[in-house]
């Protein structure tokens, strides 16, 4: 094959006929070459008919935004330009939301779509995906669709090219939807989409049903995770045809029972899920040879009422103290570490008994960031009680789970360390940050992630390495989870690599301001 002024391929096959049927405006050039437009319907059908092709998006995009495109966004891009319904199964913190924004960009300058919605985690909306927005396609306009029904659906109807929603929001503006030209429609961390019985699944079918021509991708770092079974749902969404009509059958087809209660996978079933969740795309973040070592990623989490109610009368009880005196260092860490307890779940008064908060909100995204890692995971919690909190969750959930902290005899912390690294539970560590930011190696996690903030640069850079070092064989990402303006704050500080010695001060005051 070989591309003709960035218009045209010319193809040496061994049937030309073939082609020439198939595809408008072809030329015979030769005994055995084809010369054919280079455009994304010839490069669709070409593909229909196993021709390996180019999509013009690697010859005729200019890749717009603040970041060049990595080798594999490229192929990524290029894959889903070519494809109107697939998945992208590529791992979390591999960069494959600039991947589909460049690919829907392309797609509409093509015009071929006209508008996206992009179904995701409350959590990723606005840090991820209007973020990233801003980064990669700063000419299109963007929309959050979050809030009371009046304001999504008048969100829906002021015509953004790209709406960000949430899962439950879909059922709720569905009619908006379907008349709002939405010809693309993105779901990020797609597991959620696995129970083909859930009302959201219903909901989102139901759109696809009435608007067979909509482009749909899919995407999440771990599909089936849980079980083969999970690729059900997902697979219906993208390739009906590759699955039986029914859950019960396909669950057949890739488990076998072995008693009332107890299945166990059969050992076709990872072949029979690889060729459901068809047409797909995938790289780990040990492929991505141009990725950065370490990814740090945002995940906001909303405050509970209550949480908020006593945030900012925290905030401005300590406004009213601070008024006209000199803030130091020392109240500004006091004022901050309360605010901080406020927002991760747990505060402690003057006599150190424990107000809890609700941490349902939190916890279910690091639920999700949990189910989108492929191995194991450290989780770096600020405060003892709220690793008690924590833990006790995570248990009744089914996680496997250690504890490192500073009650924790150090002969234990050494013998949860050895198991971690080398056993195959426990599969999450919650760790106080200061009993293990030095000298630890916990390279069998390659995911952090920060409960809350610490506001010391030492100890956040230095807890982070324990599995970006020696012995890693994987990619690594870093989450912060945050939910209140003290914890924004504190990120945006480490982020810059600001020492919190001379920041301290400054940052306490625009915390109240």
């Amino acid at each position: 094959m070989q591309i003709i002024d960035n218009k045209a391929l010319l193809l040496r096959v061994r049937e030309p006929a073939h082609i020439m049927a198939a595809v408008d405006k072809s030329h015979l050039v030769g005994p055995n070459e084809v010369l054919v437009r280079w455009d994304l319907t010839t490069a669709q059908r070409l593909r229909a008919m196993n021709i390996k092709v180019p999509s013009p998006i690697e010859g005729r995009y200019k890749w717009t935004g603040l970041h060049k495109p990595m080798g594999h966004q490229k192929e990524t891009a290029a894959f889903l330009t070519l494809h109107k319904k697939a998945f992208c199964f590529s791992e979390a913190g591999s960069g494959k939301t600039a991947s589909t924004i460049w690919a829907a960009d392309f797609l509409m300058k093509a015009k071929r779509i006209r508008r996206v919605l992009v179904i995701c985690p409350v959590s990723i909306m606005d840090v991820a995906w209007k973020e990233d927005l801003f980064s990669f396609a700063m000419h299109r306009t963007v929309s959050i669709a979050h809030g009371t029904p009046a304001k999504r659906k008048k969100i829906m109807e002021e015509g953004a090219e790209f709406v960000i929603i949430n899962y439950e929001g879909v059922a709720i503006v569905k009619d908006e939807i379907l008349k709002g030209g939405f010809d693309l429609i993105i779901v990020d961390e797609a597991t959620s989409y696995k129970n083909a019985q859930s009302k959201r699944w219903k909901a989102l079918n139901s759109i696809l049903k009435e608007c067979p021509d909509a482009w749909l991708w899919m995407m999440t770092g771990t599909p089936a995770a849980q079980g083969p079974e999970d690729a059900y749902g997902l697979a219906k969404l993208v390739n009906p045809t590759g699955v039986p009509r029914t859950f019960g059958s396909f669950k057949d087809m890739v488990l076998f029972k072995v008693t009332q209660f107890k299945w166990v996978p059969r050992k076709e079933s990872a072949l029979i899920v690889h060729k459901a969740l068809q047409p797909a795309i995938r790289f780990t973040k040990a492929e991505c040879m141009d990725l950065p070592d370490m990814v740090y990623v945002k995940r906001t989490v909303e405050l509970t009422k209550q949480q908020k109610v006593y945030y900012e009368r925290l905030r401005k009880n300590l406004l009213l103290e601070t008024s006209g005196s000199v803030v130091t260092a020392v109240n500004a860490a006091v004022g901050m570490n309360k605010l901080i307890q406020i927002s991760v779940g747990a505060v402690y008064d003057d006599d150190g008994n424990v107000l809890e908060f609700d941490i349902g909100n939190r916890y279910a995204v690091l639920k999700e960031v949990i189910a989108e890692t492929t191995q194991k995971v450290l989780v770096f919690v600020p405060y003892t009680h709220i690793t008690d909190i924590l833990a006790e969750k995570m248990r009744a959930d089914g996680y496997s789970v250690g504890i490192i902290r500073g009650d924790v005899p150090v002969s234990k912390r050494t013998e949860i360390f050895q198991k971690f690294q080398r056993e195959a539970d426990p599969r999450v560590l919650l760790i106080q940050p200061q009993a293990a930011a030095h000298g630890v190696t916990l390279t069998a996690a390659n995911t952090v992630v920060w409960w809350g903030p610490t506001p010391s640069l030492e100890i956040y850079t230095q807890a982070n390495a324990r599995v970006h070092r020696s012995g890693q064989t994987h990619k690594c990402t870093v989450v912060q989870l945050q939910g209140s303006a003290v914890e924004r704050h504190i990120y945006d500080m480490l982020d810059a690599r600001e020492g919190n010695h001379t920041k301290l001060t400054t940052l306490y005051k625009q915390m109240l301001d």
